[in-house]
């Protein structure tokens, strides 16, 4: 006989006389409804009504979850079990004791009867566990996919008040904390085994794009309190975390002059639509290596581009240490500096020239922007740099001159804005923009917080399946894997 799981029950069966907890759900629903017809109810508000409504029914419901419980037996099978030992042959368990185990639902705590099978310096056998499939913690699966779900979305506090506001339950922060570092645990294998997009529904340019972002941590052996910081002292001490992103988009050919009037909004209405991207994914890590999230960047691009044939693209900020990696682990990308820095560094240089704020600096800056675009970077650094000898600039101004003009020279193999613009490229990083703010800046940086990397590492894993919508999804997937390594490894079947 193969072995396997045998359900059927021989001791605590459904058949028979109702329980008393079915018994009682009965009784609290028609208490509930008597009371909502009681000449003390037909005088409150509607919303006290309701409020007390609610409180009875999460009670029914607990009664009767928990008759659905009893119905289930103890999970008695026989009163000898066969494990199948991993070096071959069987262990033997006997049904022992019976034992009880308490779970938290969404509508209060029920509690298992359960049988266990035993053995000396054996692994105990409770089949009713792997029955109802019971999670490792007390709190049922949907009690924590509901507290996931506003843990994404704010504060471990407000999450925990929001479970109990919603549920009736009270769990503390650190139970919460303890609950998604749990959760997370999954992330890489959830993406990795993720069927990928058909690539011939894909757009026919792939886009990557990575950046970096802080996140404030707590000080090693806490912080000192200082009513005023000193000189060179910051407030909160941040660690990078890389951000990437990766989505497929159709080209988008434009000339120079269409971006420069889009950007200074001073020209005729672009009649050309803008590109959504596809099958997008955002991610982002405290605790990986830089150079492992490059390298899953390119899995992502490889699922939506399997052989390689697509114009892929990369987008970045002027970081060094990015593009180095980048040229390690993403070969056969278009290499794009993101035109927005470009910008900012012309926006700096400007004031020197014609001072803050002024028509003139504006013109300069919009001429420059066009000469970059139409792929003159060249002229530009020294046009830049000659108008400063001539003007004589010293100190701030020549500086703030010279930065840019060294920017645009160490990146001008980045700079082709003209033939990006020929072949439909993106040209600006504003995906891996948003999700800076999205998926770190929105959730981690708010007032007063302060991280530890396993926390914040499960976070941000949690949040960029919520951002991504795949969070039903991955929570199945999550059980599925949890229900794995609690009772996978034991393989039974009733003693003969």
């Amino acid at each position: 006989m193969v072995f396997g799981k045998e359900w059927v029950s021989v001791k605590g069966s459904a058949v028979g006389p109702e329980s008393l907890s079915r018994i009682r759900a009965r009784q609290v629903f028609a208490e509930m409804e008597s009371w909502a017809h009681s000449a003390e109810a037909l005088v409150l508000p509607v919303d006290a009504v309701e409020r007390e409504m609610e409180r009875r029914g999460r009670e029914a419901c607990r009664l009767m979850l928990q008759s659905n419980v009893d119905a289930r037996g103890t999970g008695h099978v026989g009163p000898r079990l066969e494990v199948l030992k991993s070096a071959g042959g069987v262990d033997e368990r006997r049904a022992a004791r019976e034992d009880e185990r308490k779970v938290v639902s969404i509508f209060g705590p029920v509690r298992a009867r359960r049988t266990a099978c035993t053995a000396r310096a054996r692994e105990t056998v409770r089949p009713l566990d792997e029955m109802l499939e019971l999670p490792a913690r007390g709190q049922s699966y949907e009690v924590q996919r509901r507290l996931i779900e506003e843990v994404v979305r704010g504060p471990f506090d407000e999450a925990v008040a929001a479970l109990e506001r919603n549920t009736g339950n009270r769990l503390s922060k650190r139970t919460a904390e303890q609950l998604a570092l749990e959760a997370s645990r999954d992330f890489e294998a959830f993406y990795a085994r993720r069927s990928a997009p058909r690539a011939a529904r894909t757009g026919p340019v792939p886009v990557a794009a990575v950046d970096c972002k802080g996140v404030p941590m707590v000080k090693p052996g806490g912080a000192e309190h200082r009513v005023r910081l000193k000189k060179g002292d910051k407030a909160n001490k941040k660690k990078m975390a890389t951000v990437a992103t990766a989505h497929t988009q159709l080209e988008r050919v434009r000339t120079a002059e269409e971006v420069v009037a889009s950007l200074f909004k001073d020209g005729p209405r672009e009649e050309r639509p803008r590109v959504a991207p596809e099958h997008k994914r955002v991610w982002a890590s405290l605790e990986r290596p830089m150079q492992d999230v490059f390298r899953e960047l390119a899995t992502e691009v490889a699922r939506r581009d399997p052989r390689g044939v697509k114009k892929r693209a990369l987008v970045m900020d002027g970081q060094r240490s990015l593009w180095r990696r980048a040229g390690r682990r993403l070969k056969g990308f278009v290499l794009v500096l993101d035109l927005l820095h470009v910008l900012e560094y012309l926006w700096k240089a400007a004031p020197a020239f014609f001072g803050e704020g002024t028509p003139q600096a504006e013109a300069w800056v919009r001429n420059h922007a066009l000469m970059i675009l139409e792929g003159r970077v060249s002229q530009v650094i020294k046009g830049m740099r000659q108008s400063a000898t001539k003007r004589g600039l010293r100190g701030a101004r020549r500086k703030a001159v010279e930065s840019a003009a060294n920017y645009f020279r160490a990146n001008r193999s980045r700079m082709r804005y003209d033939q990006y613009l020929a072949q439909g490229l993106p040209i600006a990083s504003g995906t891996v923009e948003g999700a800076c703010k999205n998926l770190v800046e929105d959730r981690m940086e708010r007032s007063g917080m302060r991280w530890q990397i396993p926390g914040a590492e499960a976070v941000l894993k949690l949040r960029a399946i919520y951002l991504g919508r795949d969070m039903q999804q991955y929570w199945t997937f999550h059980k599925r894997q949890e229900q794995l390594r609690l009772y996978g490894h034991l393989r039974w079947k009733t003693a003969s």
